[in-house]
């Protein structure tokens, strides 16, 4: 008989623990999805205010035409890079970055070579919406950074790496745009 209860005790215990064990690695399972969400949402972010930007600098590109004659390979640059900022991938949106940096400042360029485009209040208003444009990127990217490294450290640290590994998930990639263009661009007419 009171081998019995011990028994039954033991067995309680046992079923006790699995289920605290189960619902413990069902949390981290949830975290790990709560966290690549939010990636995903503000990579979405992030798409769209460089779809944004690429759309303000299209608009100066058409501001600045009648005062310099940019290639025609910037304004299918600008295009094609607008048309698949949707579906980039990060890797793909950190060349993109660097891309349209590269962009901004030849436009940038241009405006100082010529002051009566510097003047021009349509010009004025649209890289200072470009310029906020580019601060709203950098605060979402890195809110994207933030939320990788902390996925990432749940997928280095144990017990979630093993939860993270058998469910199939893998390290979240992180954005690396310049800050900064590395070389003047240069303008040739």
């Amino acid at each position: 008989m009171l081998g019995d209860i011990i028994g039954w005790i033991v067995l309680g215990v046992i079923v006790l623990v699995i289920i605290v064990l189960f619902f413990w690695a069902v949390g981290i399972y949830n975290r790990f999805y709560s966290l690549k969400n939010s990636s995903e949402a503000t990579l979405g972010q992030i798409r769209v205010a460089m779809k944004k930007r690429l759309d303000m600098i299209d608009q100066l590109l058409g501001a600045v035409k009648s005062y310099a004659k940019f290639e025609k390979e910037t304004f299918e640059q600008v295009t094609a890079m607008r048309a698949s900022v949707a579906t980039a991938s990060p890797g793909d949106l950190n060349k993109m970055e660097a891309d349209s940096r590269s962009i901004f400042g030849r436009l940038l360029a241009v405006a100082e070579n010529y002051p009566d485009l510097k003047t021009n209040t349509t010009v004025i208003s649209l890289m200072d919406s470009v310029k906020s444009i580019e601060e709203e990127i950098a605060r979402q990217r890195y809110t994207f950074n933030n939320i990788s490294q902390e996925f990432n450290t749940m997928m280095d640290t144990i017990p979630s790496k093993f939860i993270g590994h058998l469910t199939g998930l893998v390290k979240l990639e992180y954005l690396q745009f310049e800050e900064a263009v590395a070389t003047p661009p240069k303008i040739e007419f």
